[in-house]
């Protein structure tokens, strides 16, 4: 099990990773928060859970905004940045069914509705998950 921790979190120096990783980091906390804490961007969720008929839409209005600031959170951080590539690569494969599946332009009312940014992230979480956290990360401390 420690050798698949120490897998985990083995990362380089490497520069353009650790960018990546803080972009991301703080794009997820933002679309986490603002969907927390901004009324009429949770009731956009929410509608947009249930027109795409996602499973236990009530549940997930709350939770996956938690997930989107703590996966942010390790994100900037860079601690265990695979773990939090690998989720946020789950969220965005959701994302894109959703703006597929969608067809209510009032239910997107900060984003267009073809999955632009879904399909933008997960190439760049897919560059975490190969690199690592890169520069900057407690990854990289705690395996340098």
């Amino acid at each position: 099990m420690t050798d698949l921790m120490t897998m985990l979190r083995a990362t380089s120096d490497h520069k353009m990773a650790g960018v990546i990783r803080i972009l991301l980091g703080l794009m997820m906390c933002m679309t986490g928060l603002m969907k927390m804490f901004v009324p009429s961007l949770g009731a956009a969720f929410a509608g947009q859970l249930a027109a795409a008929r996602i499973p236990f839409p009530e549940l997930n209005v709350i939770v996956v905004p938690g997930i989107e600031v703590l996966v942010g959170v390790a994100l900037i951080a860079g601690y265990y940045s695979r773990v939090a590539a690998l989720l946020l690569a789950g969220i965005m494969i959701v994302a894109a069914y959703v703006h597929l599946a969608v067809h209510d332009p009032s239910l997107f009312p900060l984003q267009p509705e073809a999955p632009i940014i879904p399909l933008m992230v997960i190439p760049l979480t897919s560059l975490l998950l190969i690199r690592g956290g890169g520069a900057w990360s407690l990854d990289l401390k705690s395996t340098g």
